[in-house]
């Protein structure tokens, strides 16, 4: 029997509802009954770095190959039956499917024939199918992939920040793995992984827009295939709070040096709600377009506005905030961001500053439960964390300038951060 709870926030005045379905699967509801499309998305929480596991139910921990989880990515679409893509081509649904670090989703936006469409999500991701030929020719599509990636500036200079960054968490790995790693995967780990993690306990469904609750969970109880739960360990290697080197170079074909610039944390759990909240207000005020530090960064033409950002990067047992950009002088911009944190460090954050950073994102959030594919997306990376997404829009209202200050003291230790340059081949 589906357990239904209605989830309402008074703060925004909507409501959405998660639904603990008898397979196992956590699914969650958002209607926008005013809204033309519909996004869905399926997903397990499974990334590249799950390379190590130990299942409840069996003695030994298991190692498999890196990339292996976006190895599965890429099968799934493939049956006997052939490809989901021309399935969905029927509905005319757009889909598409991505791997990272922590998770896999498989996810489509459509405008009409959103249950048909559903129908296929949840038929071709529950089927898997793998051969020793289909198997050994994704190899080949993989490596070509992988090789391409070897020589794309962007992906470069962050896989070389990680690699500066941590010693031995797998995070540092590319997530589609190597050529040598990738040569290893068989049909037996391909299943071996995909009955790990493709168990409906470690899944959710988010479903936003122009639905309704009872159609949605009428297909979920024809389609869904009830697995029995596993709990999943996932085990890495101690990794230390100090950096592998603070500096990290490569040469490739771009015009404007490309830099990252990481801070790393002490390994913790996740972090709260709460903390996740007063981080993104601590980097808005720090370095949105509206901060003093990109003002002088924007007129000294040490970078532009268009690719100057900052993220919390953040997942199973890592976590770093990082600036990214294109510099004539990446040295000059590190030094300028390490003594922004220094200053806030030292004099304290402005309280006017500190309002001006929480009401921005506050209302850019709000805005955002305008967008399906945003809200979708939302309560599935917000699921896996253990998050939810009303009590983050509740703690960035809440949050107060004492509590921001502390995470500036805890996540911009310059003790901790390594900077990553691509530079123009001479």
């Amino acid at each position: 029997m589906n357990v239904i709870r209605e989830v309402k926030s008074d703060r925004v005045g909507d409501r959405y509802y998660e639904v603990k379905h008898p397979s196992g699967l956590r699914i969650f509801v958002y209607p926008k009954e005013q809204n033309n499309s519909t996004y869905a998305v399926f997903g397990t929480r499974y990334g590249s770095v799950d390379t190590t596991f130990k299942r409840s139910d069996e003695s030994e921990a298991c190692t498999v190959p890196a990339g292996i989880a976006h190895y599965l990515e890429h099968k799934l679409f493939e049956s006997e039956d052939g490809d989901a893509f021309a399935r969905y081509a029927k509905t005319g649904a757009n889909a598409n499917a991505y791997t990272s670090f922590d998770v896999t989703c498989y996810l489509f936006s459509c405008t009409e024939n959103v249950y048909e469409s559903l129908e296929i999500l949840l038929d071709f991701v529950q089927s898997p199918y793998f051969t020793e030929q289909t198997v050994q020719k994704e190899q080949g599509i993989i490596g070509q992939e992988i090789r391409m990636y070897d020589d794309d500036p962007q992906w470069r200079v962050m896989f070389n920040l990680l690699e500066a960054l941590y010693h031995k968490h797998p995070v540092k790995v590319d997530i589609a793995g190597t050529v040598e790693s990738i040569a290893q995967i068989t049909p037996e780990l391909l299943y071996r992984c995909y009955h790990t993690f493709y168990n409906l306990n470690n899944m959710v469904l988010c479903v936003a827009g122009n639905v309704e609750l009872n159609k949605v969970l009428d297909l979920c109880d024809r389609m869904l295939k009830p697995s029995a739960p596993v709990e999943i360990e996932r085990i890495f290697e101690e990794e230390p709070r100090e950096v592998v080197k603070p500096r990290v170079e490569q040469k490739l074909s771009v015009v404007t040096p490309l830099f990252e610039l990481g801070f790393k944390e002490k390994a913790v759990s996740r972090r709260t709600t709460k903390e996740l909240a007063e981080t993104e207000i601590l980097l808005e005020l720090m370095a949105s377009d509206a901060s003093p530090l990109f003002r002088r960064l924007l007129d000294a033409g040490l970078v532009n506005e268009s690719s100057f950002g900052y993220e919390y990067f953040e997942g199973p047992g890592y976590a770093s905030i990082i600036f990214s950009g294109e510099s004539k002088d990446p040295d000059r911009v590190a030094e300028e961001i390490r003594a922004e944190a220094d200053r806030l460090r030292r004099e304290g954050i402005d309280q006017e500053a500190f309002q001006r950073a929480k009401k921005a994102l506050y209302g850019r959030n709000i805005a955002a439960l305008n967008s399906v594919d945003n809200i979708a997306n939302s309560m599935a990376s917000f699921a896996f964390a253990g998050r939810e997404l009303y009590t983050y829009i509740d703690d960035l209202a809440n949050a107060t300038l004492e509590s921001v200050q502390k995470r500036l003291e805890e996540q911009l230790d310059p003790a901790y951060s390594a900077l990553s340059v691509v530079y123009p081949v001479e």
